[in-house]
């Protein structure tokens, strides 16, 4: 029987992180270098990704930091370019790179639509489109950052946010479906609300504006949350170890919530 230090271990592993200069991304790339794990970190954000570099070098011994905006197919096309074949393929791939767009339904124009659609799904089909096809018959780890917003709508202004993160889900399961017999394992993480400079800048928004909306749609939330309380990014990276290690050898193709509990309530 191998020691659970062991399996939980990501000593010799290579990982590949989108969306890592802040929030959740950022709690994933600091708790799997922890995990002893390379890392290759992925953000639009220059600034933000030296940053999580310098918090990450004191943990691993391996980073590679390249500036994509992982919502525009041709700078993707052109990272997978650059990496190559060989051992510098990650054998894990994160696919947590999002945005959080708000907007009333009846004001979305096509290029707002086009935007989410493409950071928020059609990076995470792309990504591991190339991820699969440059390990091949060496398989590997896919690990794809939802929402809960994905499986109930909590807010009446994140349609097009909703339907790009349940797009999500059913590429991790189609995916799971036809590449499992050929050594690939993939699952999906189902955060609820969450601790981040982002959602703390909404609500730091909602309150200088008044918006009422907002502030109950939070209201709401917390009151149904079992734990009480909204999570913070470590405790998502937590689970996403679990998924990405080999505690997790025979989970595949699951949607696992992170959400205090809110879909049992």
């Amino acid at each position: 029987m191998r020691m659970s230090k062991d399996l939980i271990s990501l000593a010799s592993r290579r990982v590949l992180i989108t969306g890592a200069a802040s929030g959740i991304g950022k709690a994933i790339a600091l708790r799997f270098a922890d995990a002893g794990a390379d890392l290759i970190l992925l953000d639009s954000d220059a600034a933000g990704l030296a940053q999580v570099s310098s918090e990450v070098r004191e943990l691993t011994g391996e980073i590679l930091t390249q500036v994509v905006d992982v919502g525009e197919k041709a700078q993707v096309d052109a990272f997978w370019r650059r990496l190559g074949s060989g051992p510098g393929v990650p054998d894990t791939l994160i696919n947590n790179a999002g945005c959080y767009p708000i907007r009333d339904y009846l004001e979305i124009d096509e290029a707002f639509l086009e935007r989410t659609l493409r950071v928020n799904l059609l990076s995470t089909f792309w990504m591991t489109q190339a991820f699969i096809a440059a390990r091949g018959h060496l398989g590997g780890i896919i690990v794809n950052v939802a929402s809960l917003e994905a499986l109930i709508p909590l807010r009446d202004d994140l349609i097009p946010y909703s339907v790009s993160k349940a797009g999500a889900l059913a590429l991790t399961r189609s995916l799971a479906h036809a590449y499992g017999r050929r050594g690939f394992r993939a699952n999906t993480l189902v955060p609820g609300a969450i601790h981040s400079p982002n959602t703390q800048r909404q609500r730091d928004t909602a309150l200088r504006h008044v918006d009422s909306d907002h502030t109950m749609s939070d209201y709401h939330y917390e009151s149904r949350v079992g734990l009480g309380r909204w999570g913070e990014a470590d405790e998502v990276a937590r689970a996403a170890l679990f998924l990405a290690s080999d505690l997790a050898s025979y989970v595949h193709g699951c949607i696992l919530p992170v959400d205090g509990g809110f879909l049992a309530s």
